[in-house]
């Protein structure tokens, strides 16, 4: 992807690890304004964790996370939380709040950052719900939501203070297929509408590459790929293929590396006499 100095999001050379436990290596990227961008691999790459970066919820080992031109690493609170205010996140699962209505789960925000009056508020609540096609279920309780609906009231409360960035951490996540494909075009028809950048972490690979302008591919913490969905269904590269096609034979084993062979493990355990032919 061609990048200018219209990227909202950068990273440069960042480098991140629990404790002595490394995560991220070298990672470079960058999103640029009104695009959605995906963020590819298995489980355990560190997809989640670019996110946090990039919220400030963690912080780089080295390496710089710019967002909006301001450098995330050298931020205090009181610059996190300005920052923050501008971004939007939708959890995996929604992670609505249980014991209030969708009509008060989308006013959170609303009413704890700003001083809008409550007929404002109102008005709001009601365009972001229809805009994913739930202002008729305002009064519904979470329990009473499916798994799609829920999913869609995060997605209103997650742009309920127009943010400049969303991000999404498995928006697809236990979707049947309609749902699925609905969540999809709201992603693509918002992010479009509100000019907004977003960034999608999934393992959704089909649904992703029909909404996302770039995707980029993370393994054992590093960038192995990226391109357009075009590039990406089209690549070459062993892992990429496997993963887009999802090819039980590739790079990427089932077994997980033990050290000795399988029948030698099962014939050399305890309280067994070593057999020999």
């Amino acid at each position: 992807m061609t990048m200018n100095n219209d990227s909202l999001i950068r990273l440069t050379d960042v480098n991140f690890a629990y404790d002595q436990r490394p995560i991220l290596t070298g990672i470079n990227l960058e999103i640029p304004r009104g695009k959605v961008v995906a963020i590819m691999g298995l489980s355990g790459c560190g997809k989640t964790t670019t996110l946090r970066l990039i919220g400030g919820q963690v912080r780089a080992s080295s390496g710089e996370v710019r967002v909006d031109s301001q450098v995330v690493n050298d931020l205090d609170s009181d610059g996190l939380y300005q920052l923050r205010r501008r971004m939007g996140m939708l959890f995996q699962f929604g992670a609505l709040f249980t014991d209030m209505s969708v009509y008060d789960n989308v006013a959170f925000q609303m009413r704890e950052h700003t001083d809008l009056p409550e007929e404002l508020i109102h008005d709001m609540v009601m365009m972001k719900l229809h805009a994913v096609g739930l202002r008729g279920a305002h009064n519904l309780m979470p329990s009473e939501l499916s798994g799609g609906m829920a999913r869609r009231v995060a997605l209103a409360r997650a742009i309920a203070l127009d943010p400049m960035l969303i991000m999404y951490d498995e928006p697809f996540a236990g979707l049947d297929p309609i749902s699925l494909s609905i969540v999809g075009e709201l992603i693509r028809k918002l992010n479009d509408a509100l000019g907004i950048s977003s960034i999608v972490v999934t393992h959704d690979v089909q649904e992703s590459l029909k909404i996302v302008d770039y995707v980029y591919f993370v393994a054992a913490g590093k960038i192995v790929a990226e391109g357009t969905a075009d590039e990406i269904r089209d690549s070459t590269e062993p892992f990429v293929h496997q993963f887009i096609w999802g090819e039980p034979d590739g790079p990427v084993n089932f077994h997980y590396p033990a050290m000795r062979p399988y029948a030698e493990e099962m014939l050399s355990g305890p309280g067994r006499k070593q057999v020999w032919w």
